[in-house]
């Protein structure tokens, strides 16, 4: 009980422990404003605690229920900031789960091949499926941080593995020599980026929702660190191999390491799985009205018609690299960046919404001109070149998929015949 009552007053007082944090949390407030001062993480925490400070100021009582982005959205926008909300929300999370359901298909065939990849994702659909019966966020906290060391040893030793291995003989590091590539490489990008998708909802299990953005700012600067050194480190060895090999593991010689790594990864899966998947279940649980009850059994039942659509589109687009490209240029462009910078700048358009605001732009960085200037940069560029060009590119890439290999492929991008490696 104690711990709902935290939970539910949390975001309602929001300015008085902005206030009681002192000095030291001061300057991290403004450390982490000057990062993501205008930025999509920036804007959707800033409308999630303004939401939130209202509905609370209104008596309205959180303790059973958890908000989502469509939520903030309908209470700040109304009905059709919802509707277009929740339309690219839930279709990019959908997408988020079929991406790692064919992830975890992708790596366990590089320790058991006796399986093709398509019998591999039925066996990991049901295993993923499990994720009904997991109530919400809070209860994803140490499997979160389990992923983080998961992902850690994986990053490192592909970067250590690789930096061994050497060059292979004749690499060639081309880059990208088409339109069609570079923009399925920066569609990529946007998508590697675009986990704050359920920002919303991860800030709703937080105690503290205010730390937030420091917390993310940090996991971020993290995630670089792991993200450059190895996908270097496999260039350098492989070069456009890469290009052929979606899954870099695929690349490096069967030792236990990189088995260890694959069983690593094939956990930090399930997870992602589930973080993705979740929302997806509040959603549907709020749909069929089954979203306030305490009956664990009841809810997991309700939730196990969304899991399906996910197994048989696993099954049906197995691309294990391009489709992220594709849900990157599509769906992450609105979903996480245009839509929170659009609503964000009509949310505080009247005056009197930005005087009264629960946290306001600082004033070193142009208060609410500078924060209009960069959201329009961010509407304008991720519009025309991750919507409009990386769409270009990566549908063309992801319909070369399909006339190369089909629908229901039943192994993809498998070697022919070992230990030779072709598309």
């Amino acid at each position: 009980m104690a711990s709902e009552k935290v939970e539910t007053v949390v975001a309602g007082n929001y300015v008085e422990m902005e206030r009681e944090e002192g000095n030291l949390k001061f300057t991290k407030g403004r450390l982490s404003r000057l990062f993501w001062h205008g930025g999509s993480v920036y804007d959707a925490c800033v409308l999630y605690v303004e939401y939130r400070t209202r509905k609370e100021r209104q008596k309205v009582d959180f303790r059973n229920h958890v908000i989502q982005w469509f939520e903030v959205l309908d209470g700040l926008l109304g009905k059709h900031w919802r509707n277009i909300g929740l339309f690219f929300n839930c279709t990019f999370l959908l997408f988020g789960s079929v991406i790692q359901l064919i992830a975890c298909a992708s790596n366990i065939y590089y320790i058991n091949d006796n399986l093709d990849k398509r019998t591999w994702t039925y066996i990991f659909g049901a295993c993923c499926a499990t994720t009904v019966f997991i109530p919400s966020f809070h209860n994803y906290r140490i499997w979160s941080f389990l992923g983080l060391l998961m992902t850690t040893y994986t990053a490192w030793y592909l970067t250590i593995a690789s930096l061994l291995h050497g060059q292979i003989e004749g690499v060639k590091h081309s880059g990208p020599s088409s339109m069609v590539l570079y923009f399925t490489g920066a569609t990529n990008i946007l998508y590697t980026f675009g986990g704050h998708a359920v920002t919303v909802e991860i800030m709703h299990a937080m105690w503290k929702p205010q730390k937030f953005k420091m917390i993310y700012l940090f996991a971020t600067v993290y995630v670089l660190t792991l993200t450059l050194p190895s996908a270097s480190a496999v260039y350098w060895a492989y070069g456009d191999l890469l290009l052929t090999h979606s899954n870099a593991l695929s690349l490096l010689p069967k030792t236990r390491f990189r088995d260890t790594a694959v069983v690593l990864m094939l956990i930090h899966q399930f997870i992602t799985f589930g973080f993705a998947c979740t929302p997806l279940y509040f959603v549907w649980e709020k749909f069929i009205r089954v979203h306030n009850t305490k009956s664990l059994f009841k809810r997991a039942l309700a939730r196990l018609p969304v899991v399906i659509p996910i197994w048989f589109l696993a099954i049906i687009f197995p691309f294990f690299g391009p489709i992220n490209s594709t849900v990157g240029s599509l769906l992450v462009s609105f979903t996480v960046y245009i839509i929170p910078a659009l609503a964000h700048m009509i949310t505080f358009a009247p005056a009197p919404a930005r005087e009264n605001a629960v946290e306001r732009p600082p004033s070193f960085l142009g208060g609410w001109a500078g924060h209009y200037c960069v959201n329009v940069f961010v509407v304008g560029w991720v519009l025309i070149v991750g919507f409009g060009f990386g769409g270009w590119a990566s549908m063309i890439n992801f319909v070369h998929q399909i006339d190369s290999f089909g629908l229901f492929t039943k192994c993809y991008q498998c070697p022919t015949s070992p230990p030779a490696h072709k598309a």
